[in-house]
């Protein structure tokens, strides 16, 4: 089985795709991650040497080279579905499910983030509210392709198990 994780950064991809794998006995993998091993550079160190278009076809590559493993739960990058045939290989090959978080929500925990995002670099919060709603508003054309969603950050692991357990007619 495969699980893809898909949504827009600081949705909950890699913490929920971590305790998703260890309940299931499956491997867990960060697309990004995965991407930064295989190139020996950080994703921001890509996009500003290699520009996104290079960035988005290591992606790619990446995304096929990881929808041939089993028994595996990837957290993709939060742009990967919206390029490429990126969301139609995801869904043929496993399960999709998008975290849909708010805005709000997703604004707070991304001020909070020890992490550095070149994109939300320097907003306010109501600044970064209003860009985060503008990117999914062009994003989720493709997530909303997803098998699933989540809409609530507080479902229980064992809700999703389930969810993801239910026969589909996808």
């Amino acid at each position: 089985m495969r699980i893809y994780l898909i949504g827009y950064m600081g949705s909950g991809k890699s913490t929920l795709g971590k305790m998703l794998a260890k309940y299931a006995g499956m491997q867990f993998i960060d697309m990004d991650h995965y991407i930064e091993k295989r190139n020996c550079k950080t994703v921001p160190r890509l996009f500003a040497e290699e520009g996104e278009e290079a960035f988005r076809n290591k992606e790619r590559k990446a995304l096929h080279e990881l929808s041939e493993m089993n028994d595996v739960v990837i957290a993709t990058g939060g742009g990967a579905p919206c390029f490429f045939d990126n969301m139609d290989v995801m869904n043929r090959t496993g399960k999709t499910v998008y975290l849909n978080i708010s805005p709000k929500i997703l604004a707070e925990r991304l001020l909070n983030s020890k992490t550095d995002r070149p994109l939300i670099r320097g907003k306010t919060e109501e600044e970064l509210i209003q860009f985060i709603d503008e990117s999914l508003k062009n994003r989720n054309a493709f997530y909303l392709k997803a098998h699933d969603q989540i809409t609530d950050p507080d479902t229980a692991l064992e809700d999703i198990i389930t969810m993801l357990n239910q026969d589909t007619s996808h």
